[in-house]
C-alpha cells in the first residue's frame, strides 16, 4: 500500500485489513483455482484494501499467486515462518527485519535444516517412519498435492518449516508427542502435517497488525482460514472467519465483511 493512503484513514472509522489462509480456504481444495472468489478480489483491490496471505506455503508459491492475483500487500510464508513486506509499505524501516529480494523480512522460523534433522530423528525414535518434502521428488510431490510440476517445485523450495506425511497412522501420535517433547512445535493443514520451531500463523498476524497500528491507523483485522493451523490466526483477528467452502464461501464472506455485515 502506498504509505499516503494511511493518512486518508486517520480520524475515520478503522481501516479493514484481511488475514487469509490459502489452501482450503482462498483456493478450492482440489484445483487450486481462486476463480470464484474473483469478485471479491478486484473489490478489495478497488477499494485498496490490505488482503494479506498467511499460509503454509512457501515464498516461491504466494509469489505466484500475488502476480496472478495482482496482490502487492506483506504475506506470511510457512506457517508463520516469516513475514515478507514490500520495501517501503510500511514507510520507514521496520526495526528487526532484514533487506533481501526487495522485501523488508521479519524471521521467526527455525533453519530447514535443523527441522529436517529434527523430524528425521523423532520419526526413527517413535518408531514411525515418515515422508518429508526433502525427501520426495517433484514427480511424488506432485502427485501427493495435485500441482503441475512446475507448483510442486515451487512447494519444494521450503526455508522455515517441514511437511510430512505419516507412513503408519498408528503411530502418529507417538511421533508427535516426541516432537513436542524435543521442543519443536507441529501443526495439521489440509493435506499434510508440519514440524516447525516456535512460530505460527497468529504470531505473525499480531506482528504486522502492530505495523499497521504503528501508523497511527487504527484498523479492523479480519482473519479466514479452515483448519489447524490456522486457530493461532483465527485467535487473533478481531472477526474470525472459519471457512468450509473454499473460495465461493471466502468470496461471499469477504463481500459481506466490506457491505458492514460483520459489524
Amino acid at each position: 500500500m502506498d504509505p499516503r493512503a494511511f493518512k486518508a484513514y486517520i480520524g475515520l472509522r478503522p481501516m479493514i485489513v484481511i488475514f487469509t489462509d490459502l489452501d482450503g480456504t482462498f483456493l478450492d481444495t482440489r484445483s487450486y483455482s481462486w476463480e470464484a472468489a474473483l469478485p471479491a478480489v478486484e473489490l478489495l483491490a478497488a477499494r485498496d484494501i490490505p488482503w494479506i496471505m498467511v499460509s503454509s506455503k512457501t515464498r516461491a508459491e504466494i509469489e505466484k499467486l500475488r502476480s496472478l492475483t495482482g496482490n502487492r500487500h506483506p504475506f506470511v510464508v510457512e506457517n508463520g515462518g516469516a513475514a515478507f513486506i514490500p520495501i517501503g509499505y510500511f514507510g520507514g524501516a521496520i526495526d528487526g527485519a532484514v533487506i533481501r529480494d526487495g522485501y523488508e523480512v521479519l524471521e521467526w522460523g527455525a533453519r530447514y535444516p535443523d527441522l529436517v534433522a529434527a523430524l528425521r530423528a523423532e520419526s526413527v525414535a517413535a518408531d514411525c517412519p515418515v515422508s518429508g518434502f526433502h525427501a520426495m521428488s517433484i514427480e511424488e510431490l506432485s502427485r501427493l498435492t495435485g500441482l503441475p510440476p512446475d507448483d510442486a517445485l515451487l512447494a519444494s523450495r521450503r526455508e522455515y518449516d517441514e511437511a510430512f506425511v505419516v507412513l503408519q497412522p498408528e503411530r502418529l501420535q507417538a511421533l508427535l508427542a516426541r516432537i513436542t517433547r524435543a521442543g519443536w512445535r507441529w501443526t495439521h493443514g489440509g493435506r499434510f502435517h508440519h514440524i516447525h520451531g516456535n512460530n505460527d500463523k497468529g504470531g505473525a498476524v499480531r506482528a504486522l497488525t502492530a505495523l499497521f497500528e504503528r501508523r497511527r491507523c487504527p484498523i479492523r483485522s479480519a482473519g479466514f482460514g479452515d483448519s489447524l493451523n490456522d486457530e493461532p490466526m483465527l485467535e487473533s483477528v478481531d472477526v474470525p472467519f472459519l471457512i468450509s467452502g473454499g473460495p465461493a464461501e471466502w468470496n461471499n464472506a469477504v463481500l459481506s465483511l466490506l457491505s458492514g455485515g460483520h459489524g
